[in-house]
């Protein structure tokens, strides 16, 4: 399916940097306008959002993916231009090739193959794309999501693009994932010189024994769908540059990922309580990005593996692992919600790449799984049902 490989290469040239569209969404546009897509465009900020619809009423079938990329960092690191796409030995190379515009074409020649053979078809099918996804997330799928709650917008299944897969195309696809929770620490102390301690109070001292609580603590232990909730601090700073100096504050900032097993306020008031017991005295600003989400055996998913199944010829892992996507803002609507793209090995990488052949059997998996969704809905389904 030549015309993928030919949008998604088109897609890399521009060199769409978070927000920065740089002009995918239009081009994307005007070829669903002409396949028969409703267009709406939804600017918020300095980010471009498109919602593109075809049919109408329920069930309301979503494909959901970004625009915008990481920085490719120094070029000349490359084996060629980053926003240059390349072929070498059947595999594409550019910024973008997996995370996630190799998805995003894909997408877009699966509904456009969709909606041709099937222009009648029930329900509605649509995409969402944002150019916020890389970066602070907050005019994107986020805002959009705020939009269709409060004009009404149901989605009743959304497919991700992310690359999900690990070594082949279908081997891995996520059903649901963790939430993120980081908190921005500030430690107040007294400063003062090193050879007095007893004439300041060191904010690195007061915060080590509860940093070391923190660390150990076993926050839950998970259940059968998440695994324990993670603590890690990825960043701690103090010091004024000089080494006789008690610093009078210090800075970190740490994350939790976890299950259904705790909640966002659970860990806060954990965590909290932990620094006041050691006597730090401390401000926190807290930073939730998503509440973890869990997609239930059902339609989707009934259709996901059966599109795998039929098309990849394997059974693949059902996770809730890794980092986070805009699926969690889309969960919250009330949706089943699946990820499952390219391999994912190169993402954010120097030289990143997808497989060509992988990239031309998405479109016909992205197909095939919007027909069986929709064939799911409207016979109704039980546990013996699959779908061809």
């Amino acid at each position: 399916m030549s015309s993928v490989l030919d949008l998604t290469c088109e897609l890399i040239r521009r060199a769409s940097v978070t927000p920065d569209d740089a002009g995918c969404q239009a081009l994307i546009a005007a070829r669903l306008e002409n396949a028969g897509f409703t267009i709406e465009h939804l600017r918020f900020g300095e980010v471009d959002n498109l919602w593109a619809a075809h049919g109408s009423g329920a069930p309301v079938l979503v494909f959901l993916g970004h625009t915008d990329v990481v920085p490719s960092g120094p070029a000349e690191a490359w084996s060629s231009p980053p926003f240059e796409p390349t072929i070498r030995d059947g595999v594409l190379y550019g910024r973008g090739a997996a995370d996630m515009k190799s998805g995003v074409a894909a997408m877009v020649v699966a509904l456009e193959d969709f909606v041709r053979t099937q222009p009648s078809h029930r329900g509605t099918v649509a995409l969402l794309l944002t150019s916020d996804e890389e970066g602070a997330a907050v005019d994107g799928v986020r805002r959009v999501a705020d939009l269709f709650r409060e004009r009404g917008q149901r989605i009743d299944a959304c497919v991700v693009g992310e690359p999900s897969s690990k070594e082949r195309l279908g081997d891995l696809i996520r059903i649901g994932r963790r939430g993120s929770l980081t908190g921005r620490l500030l430690v107040r102390g007294v400063q003062g010189h090193v050879a007095y301690p007893d004439k300041a109070d060191n904010p690195i001292h007061r915060l080590a024994p509860a940093l070391a609580e923190l660390a150990a603590t076993r926050w839950d232990d998970g259940n059968e769908a998440f695994p324990p909730t993670s603590f890690q601090i990825s960043n701690l700073n103090a010091g004024t540059g000089a080494d006789n100096v008690i610093p009078g504050e210090l800075r970190a900032v740490f994350n939790f990922r976890f299950g259904t097993a705790s909640t966002a306020q659970s860990l806060r008031e954990r965590a909290e309580a932990i620094l006041r017991r050691h006597g730090v005295d401390f401000a926190i600003d807290w930073w939730l990005s998503g509440e973890p989400f869990l997609t239930q055996d059902g339609a989707l998913r009934r259709a996901t593996l059966a599109a795998i199944g039929e098309h990849c010829g394997i059974e693949p892992e059902q996770s809730t692992g890794g980092g986070t996507s805009d699926g969690r803002f889309i969960a919250p609507l009330g949706a089943e919600v699946v990820e499952l793209g390219l391999c994912n090995a190169t993402i954010h990488k120097v030289d990143e790449y997808a497989a060509v052949v992988d990239l031309q059997r998405l479109p016909v998996l992205y197909a095939a799984l919007a027909r069986g969704y929709l064939a799911l809905q409207g016979a109704g389904w039980d546990e013996g049902d699959v779908v061809a």
